[in-house]
């Protein structure tokens, strides 16, 4: 390394002289062009990235905020407000009724944001617990629950704040689109990840990511599973979860699918460098190439087919703080309206073994013979979650063709009971054991006020939106007060069950549909309840819109043309991710050795997210769509 290098390098970034070997059998006119240099290699926890400010969007820094934290005593104290609970019962419950992308955006767009979620942003639990109340007496609850609660703990707390100043809350990863899902930032789960022996000597590391039959690998995968990287589970088994970068990678098996995608994308560029460049360069560069990759279909395709436009790329801007930010964390990155009931496969008949089949349809795989010698396979939500063995039963290929075939759920505050009403209970447990009702959309308000998140009014001022005078405004309906209908109890509507039916579905072409026909629950991309959503969130809030939670309100809003966002959600995802671009000196476009690397080995991570697919499957190019982010 040289003298001048080393001085300008910040600690805890690693430098690896590649440029002996890449650039020695480039072409005289490169090399003339760019000199032998020093090539750095992205620190794993995102230090270093900002040379003026090595500690901007390093894991374990504060999520920075675009406005004044807001506790009820300035400090810590959660803001009052309707129970989460109710407000979920009475806005979010969707009561079985799917509305779909009217734009015909794919399952793929909850897949992929998960995927750069789990990529850049991960709270940690405190030990001090919160309260998010079950009422069994409530009119509008449709489940039962064991426990007068749900779990749910504070958000961990920056050391310093929350005694005399605001509490902040810490970022426990990296604030960068660098692939972290798949590599993690733990030197110890990343060796046991690499192929070769595990003892702690990191120079024996192989190139390649441990995949035994292309897969990733399971806890079990080395024999001791005492050694294992941990992994998040919510029901106790954890000896054949599979192994990623991330420890959420088991949450479902469409992002597992993902992760796995990716693990092979690193391994197929390692097979196309020179074993004469070494192991652990071999690596850096595959790594270099996945990252650009993920920052190329994220800005490419993902953004652009959920309608968010960006200002042009200026360069990198070494004054732009790229730390995701608490607002965007808290309410804007929360879209868990889009997440699907279901994930539907189709494919050959001949793919699927006899006894695969009976496997599948015993843990409740509906599997339909179709004329044409192929088979669709609907997987129902209860068996998605912490299954690897489902992934591997299903086949890769299969489940990622199968994520750009089917319309995703409408961004809006109608959400699923997927995630709205999760029923826990372990899956060994006698019938005698307690059941808990989990609702991320109560979570997502009860976090906001935890995390001191403005009210949904001073979030729009915020952002430079104009606040919203009314609640009809918020929604765009005609009106916030309730109907004259006999099938609702006069002055008691905001609990009568009847307030939530729907009237009135329609598909994209605008044609009315028959609430309750199989039409309804397949194609409905709009409808109309018997009560505005205005109207239930006035009487929710008392009629006061300052009080009103910034997630309620953002997820309320009517999308902009062209877009499957309200105003306010827009604005919050278009200053991230510029940012996320514009303050990352390892962005693709600020990267020279990426055009090296394409220039003499031909490896370019400018590639389509279907290039992608059919590159590390069996599922041909010609059998998946030019943009899997879209149906049609």
């Amino acid at each position: 390394m040289t003298t001048a290098l080393r001085k300008r390098t910040p600690p805890m970034v690693l430098v690896a002289v590649v440029a002996a070997q890449l650039l020695a059998t480039t072409a005289a006119t490169a090399a003339a062009a760019h000199g032998p240099r020093d090539f750095e290699v992205q620190s794993y926890d995102g230090s270093g990235n900002n040379r003026a400010h090595p500690e901007w969007g390093r894991a374990g820094e504060a999520y920075p905020r675009v406005a004044p934290a807001h506790y009820a005593d300035g400090i810590g104290a959660q803001v009052a407000g309707p129970a989460p609970r109710r407000v979920s019962n009475r806005v979010f419950d969707s009561r079985g009724q799917n509305l779909f992308s009217p734009r015909g955006v794919s399952q793929w767009s909850t897949a992929w944001g998960q995927f750069v979620d789990h990529t850049f942003g991960l709270r940690a639990n405190s030990a001090e617990r919160g309260t998010v109340r079950f009422d069994p007496a409530d009119p509008l609850e449709r489940f039962t629950s064991d426990l007068p609660t749900m779990p749910f703990s504070r958000s961990t707390v920056v050391p310093g704040t929350g005694v005399t100043t605001p509490r902040q809350q810490p970022n426990t990863l990296g604030s960068y689109l660098d692939a972290y899902a798949v590599y993690g930032a733990d030197p110890a789960r990343l060796e046991w990840m690499r192929e070769g022996p595990v003892d702690g000597d990191p120079t024996n590391n192989g190139a390649r990511l441990l995949l035994p039959a292309d897969m990733l690998p399971r806890r079990d995968a080395r024999g001791d599973t005492t050694t294992a990287p941990g992994m998040d589970t919510a029901l106790g088994a954890t000896a054949r979860l599979a192994v990623a970068g991330d420890i959420r990678a088991n949450e479902n098996i469409a992002l597992l699918a993902v992760q796995t995608l990716f693990a092979r994308e690193h391994n197929r560029i390692v097979a196309r460098l020179p074993e004469a460049l070494g192991e652990e360069t071999r690596f850096q560069l595959a790594r270099r190439v996945v990252i650009a990759t993920q920052q190329w279909i994220t800005y490419q395709e993902f953004l652009p087919s959920l309608g968010v436009r960006l200002k042009p790329y200026q360069g990198y801007r070494p004054t732009v703080d790229a730390g995701i930010g608490n607002e965007f964390a808290t309410v804007g990155y929360r879209a868990h309206s889009m997440v699907a009931d279901e994930i539907t496969v189709t494919t050959e008949a001949t793919r699927y073994p006899a006894e695969v089949r009976e496997t599948l349809r015993a843990q409740g795989v509906r599997i339909t013979d179709l004329a044409d010698g192929r088979l669709e396979l609907t997987v129902p939500p209860s068996i998605i979650i912490f299954n690897p063995d489902l992934l591997d039963r299903l086949q890769l290929g299969p489940v990622l063709q199968g994520l750009g075939a089917r319309p995703q759920a409408r961004n809006d505050e109608l959400i699923g009971d997927v995630v709205r009403s999760v029923e826990l209970r372990s899956p060994d447990c006698p019938p005698t054991c307690l059941k808990a009702v989990l609702d991320i959309a109560a979570f997502d308000i009860e976090r906001s006020r935890d995390h001191g998140m403005p009210s949904y009014n001073d979030l729009r001022r915020a952002y430079g939106l104009t606040p919203k005078p009314t609640f009809r405004a918020i929604t765009g309906e005609a009106t916030e007060s309730f109907p004259t209908d006999p099938e609702l109890t006069p002055g008691a509507e905001i609990d009568d069950p009847n307030s939530l039916d729907f009237v009135k579905l329609y598909d994209a072409r605008g044609a009315t549909l028959e609430p309750g026909t199989e039409a309804a629950k397949t194609s409905a991309v709009r409808g109309v309840r018997r009560t505005t959503t205005a109207a239930r969130l006035k009487a929710l809030y008392n009629g006061d819109m300052s009080t009103v939670d910034a997630f309620a309100g953002m997820m309320s809003e009517p999308p902009v043309p062209g877009t499957e966002f309200g105003e306010l959600q827009l604005a919050i995802w278009k200053r991230q991710f510029e940012a996320l671009r514009d303050g990352n000196r390892f962005h693709y476009q600020n990267d020279p050795v990426l055009s090296l690397l394409n220039q003499r080995y031909g490896i370019d991570y400018r590639q389509s997210l279907t290039t992608l697919i059919a590159k590390n499957t069996d599922i041909p190019r010609n059998h998946l769509p030019q943009n899997p982010f879209f149906t049609h």
